[in-house]
């Protein structure tokens, strides 16, 4: 049976330090459990700045140092076409999942979580590291870790996401 793979974005303020660790990282772990094929995977941004920037240094630094290659993706914005082919929208932090509400259309919003909340059933933010030194980027590594972890592991969601049906057409 040939299913359709989940479509999840990842999103933060610039695209350059917590949804580009958490595409990476999320990655790494379905393929660690021989499922990357049930998923499509992207980060973007709620800002703009950043577009076609690599992802941090700090960011690239933490991920290598847990065997993950971050290097090569390239920072974007958030487009209207992404609420159209993503399954599942998660802001790291209540203020990115605001902004993302506050520009989705109406029928995309049950779509939208909070990525530690929909992962792993914390209401806590994924806290933006930019402005402060490598602890904080080794902090967000291990929060998005452990969330990534439950969320691959977590079944049940798969079935209760409605799929978008576009993410078959991208891969």
């Amino acid at each position: 049976m040939n299913e359709i793979p989940v479509s999840i974005l990842f999103v933060c303020l610039g695209n350059i330090c917590r949804s580009p660790l958490a595409e990476g990282v999320f990655r790494a772990v379905v393929e660690a459990r021989g499922e990357a094929s049930r998923f499509r995977i992207d980060s973007a941004g709620t800002g703009g700045w950043h577009a076609g920037s690599a992802p941090d240094p700090r960011s690239i630094a933490i991920a290598a140092r847990h065997g993950v290659d971050i290097s090569g993706q390239q920072a974007r914005k958030v487009c209207p076409r992404d609420f159209a082919e993503f399954d599942l929208i998660l802001g790291m932090d209540r203020s990115n999942v605001d902004d993302l509400r506050r520009v989705a259309p109406r029928e995309v919003q049950p779509r939208i979580h909070l990525f530690l909340d929909f992962a792993a059933g914390q209401i806590v933010d994924v806290p933006d590291p930019y402005y402060g030194g490598p602890e904080g980027f080794a902090d967000v590594y291990r929060m998005i870790r452990e969330a990534s972890e439950a969320l691959a592991g977590k079944a049940a969601w798969r079935e209760s996401v409605p799929t978008s049906g576009h993410a078959s057409s991208t891969m």
